[in-house]
């Protein structure tokens, strides 16, 4: 009887087709599932190479911008807290007022001397740390007779800073210092008496002095060398202030014994020293 069935069975037409389309739909879905593995293992394998570029692109980014925040430092007052800081003498400006150019004149030994920075001094008269104003490298420390504790840092863009009257110093030539790292502590010199304890600030561009006060919290970027106000050295000796002349016609004078006056000078300007101009120690420019 099964025989027979299966005899009977093989005869139906539809059988041969249905088992064609069967065996098709069963090869479908073998080739289906091996692309669909295929694809899930290539996803795999590229998936940590795409981690490893974007690792090695961020972190290239990360080090490019450090030197670029570092040409762009606004410059700061060379002090901790600029709120209890106060500026006394300021820097000497041919385009400024009389009286602004009074208040930039230093008397040293019965004459004037222009003023190529400022002097910083704290409210309180009491000494403070005295700090970079820009990142840099210092380049130069020296002890000034006048002038007191000089230390000299150079920056990018050709600019260098320069601060002295300090009474302690705490770096050393030829190191690397950041914006904000105590340089030393502020003292009195010689040379500006009248400021009391305090720090004497410059900034040169390219050599040549310029105001602070214009370039405080500004990037280094912005500090030019004052060229186009066309003011040489020629012109600078010409503009002496009157002051000098009426202090070396005060001048105390001695009498001898018959009552002519002597041209002698005091002993107190033959003891003091005098700032020279082409000396390494002169900071401010002598007034002629």
């Amino acid at each position: 009887m099964t025989k027979l069935k299966v005899k009977r069975l093989m005869r139906k037409k539809w059988l041969y087709p249905a088992l064609y389309l069967s065996v098709a739909a069963l090869v479908l879905v073998g080739v289906f599932w091996y692309q669909q593995g295929a694809s899930d293992l290539d996803q795999v394998q590229e998936e940590p190479e795409t981690n490893v570029q974007d690792e090695i692109l961020t972190n290239n980014t990360r080090d490019e911008s450090v030197p670029v925040m570092e040409q762009n430092e606004n410059l700061q007052m060379p002090v901790v807290d600029e709120a209890t800081a106060s500026i006394v003498t300021n820097f000497y400006d041919y385009d400024a007022t009389e009286a602004e150019q009074e208040s930039a004149l230093v008397l040293y030994n019965n004459k004037y001397y222009q003023s190529e920075g400022v002097d910083i001094t704290r409210e309180d008269g009491e000494s403070f740390e005295v700090t970079a104003s820009l990142s840099g490298t210092v380049t130069e420390i020296k002890e000034d007779p006048l002038y007191g504790n000089v230390i000299e840092i150079t920056h990018d863009q050709d600019v260098s800073t320069v601060y002295a009257s300090l009474d302690q110093v705490q770096v050393e030539t030829g190191a690397s210092v950041t914006q904000g790292d105590v340089l030393g502590t502020a003292g009195s010199n010689s040379f500006g008496q009248a400021s009391g304890v305090h720090v004497h600030f410059e900034v040169r561009k390219a050599g040549e002095p310029v105001n602070p006060e214009n370039f405080f919290g500004q990037p280094v970027s912005n500090i030019d060398d004052g060229s186009e106000d066309g003011v040489d050295e020629e012109e600078a000796q010409d503009n002496t202030p009157a002051q000098e002349d009426e202090a070396e016609d005060n001048a105390p004078v001695q009498e001898d014994e018959e009552g002519t006056p002597s041209e002698e000078p005091t002993d107190s300007d033959e003891e003091q020293p005098a700032p020279e101009e082409d000396s390494a120690s002169s900071i401010s420019t002598t007034q002629a």
